[in-house]
């Protein structure tokens, strides 16, 4: 099933399903940007199968970081504590940045981030990783960076990337420029102030997203990637959902999360004008056409994906996101690690990737998975 979000304002019988999971899940836990999303337990010993999944030992796993994920996570929990209701999961969505910051202090068993560690992390893994281990990044599910707006009246917004980077950076101020103009002929906008959102917090989603407006508009966009937004001017929110909520209630706001949380707050979208012969909406096919583009760059266990953000293939959605797990190669927890590779073995099987477009996300290419799945198997 697909997943159409047009113009923003209409969602088809696929977008339709995406907003009924999201919002079946989002009961599993906080919808604030600090999502912790947990499930129940009962006091078990080994490990066993059932329906279809395969259990570990009983544990309560501790894991943060990426908010990208967050409905992803939910799902993933949700189906595995139903089968596997001995282990107990708590996922804190914090942002990549404090998920990976409570990997390497030790808090957690996995940390979800949408970038990978730094050489210097992964050299300071080692000493959350007993036995000479280092922290490994295993991708596990993609999918698009919605750019959001609320501009009554205005339901289709094309918007290329030095436009957005020049909004992002306040050097455009009126929705009614000469520059949104010329991509939107024959559309009536008003002179209302644009109202720039972006994260406070150390995320992924904004590496990502300035990572797009790095490659793709280089010109216009002076400041690099990284996980701290860098631009001038702006108002900022604390995680996607947060954000995605300032946007929403703030008439001429504009800001970036992911699709999931454009979908479940029916916010309009932007069309990105990436130079191919019509705009690309964000939604999981076209971000799943962009990803499949992406390079592996394949280290021992280590497995990261580079995306074409600068892509100009007829349908790719340009602003993407991977998520990875973050957990040892080897000295991973003893008294955790059973259950945690267990729950990463389901999370990659074919099982916990096939409805992962219900929720608002791309597919990963078939041979990442297929490596991700062989990788986790000789993990310790």
């Amino acid at each position: 099933m697909k997943l159409q979000w047009k113009g923003g304002s209409r969602i088809g019988a696929a977008g339709a399903a995406v907003l009924s999971g999201v919002l079946t899940l989002s009961g599993c836990g906080s919808s604030g940007g600090a999502d912790t999303a947990a499930a129940p337990s009962s006091a078990a010993a080994g490990a066993h199968t059932s329906g279809g999944i395969a259990c570990g030992k009983a544990a309560t796993l501790q894991a943060s970081g990426s908010t990208a994920q967050q409905y992803a996570m939910k799902y993933w929990i949700k189906s595995y504590t139903h089968a596997c209701p001995d282990t107990r999961i708590n996922y804190t969505g914090n942002g990549s940045g404090a998920g990976q910051d409570d990997f390497l202090a030790g808090r957690t068993a996995f940390a979800g981030s949408d970038s990978p560690m730094t050489a210097d992390q992964v050299d300071q893994s080692k000493k959350a990783c007993s036995g000479s281990g280092h922290a490994i990044h295993l991708p596990m599910v993609g999918g698009p960076i919605a750019v959001g707006f609320n501009l009554p009246g205005v339901d289709r917004l094309v918007l290329d990337a030095p436009t957005l980077a020049k909004i992002f950076d306040s050097r455009i101020t009126k929705w009614n420029d000469p520059s949104i103009a010329q991509l939107n002929k024959g559309v009536k906008l008003p002179p209302t102030a644009i109202q720039q959102f972006h994260r406070s917090d150390s995320s992924g989603t904004t590496d990502n997203f300035t990572s797009y407006l790095a490659e793709a508009a280089p010109d216009a966009w002076t400041y690099g990637h990284g996980k701290e937004w860098a631009a001038h001017g702006g108002r900022s929110a604390k995680g996607s959902s947060d954000l995605a909520a300032q946007v929403q209630r703030t008439q001429g706001a504009i800001g970036y999360f992911e699709l999931p949380y454009a979908v479940a707050r029916m916010i309009h979208t932007v069309s990105v004008d990436t130079g191919a012969p019509a705009p690309v909406d964000p939604n999981v096919i076209a971000a799943s056409q962009a990803i499949a583009g992406a390079k592996t760059v394949d280290t021992g266990n280590d497995l990261m994906l580079t995306l074409d953000y600068g892509t100009k293939a007829p349908g790719a959605y340009p602003i993407d996101v991977v998520t990875y797990e973050i957990v040892c190669d080897k000295g991973n927890k003893s008294s955790t690690w059973p259950a945690t590779k267990a729950f990463l073995t389901y999370m990659a099987s074919q099982k916990g990737q096939e409805n992962l477009t219900f929720q608002g996300y791309a597919t990963l290419p078939a041979k990442v998975v297929d490596k991700v799945r062989s990788e986790i198997g000789g993990l310790s």
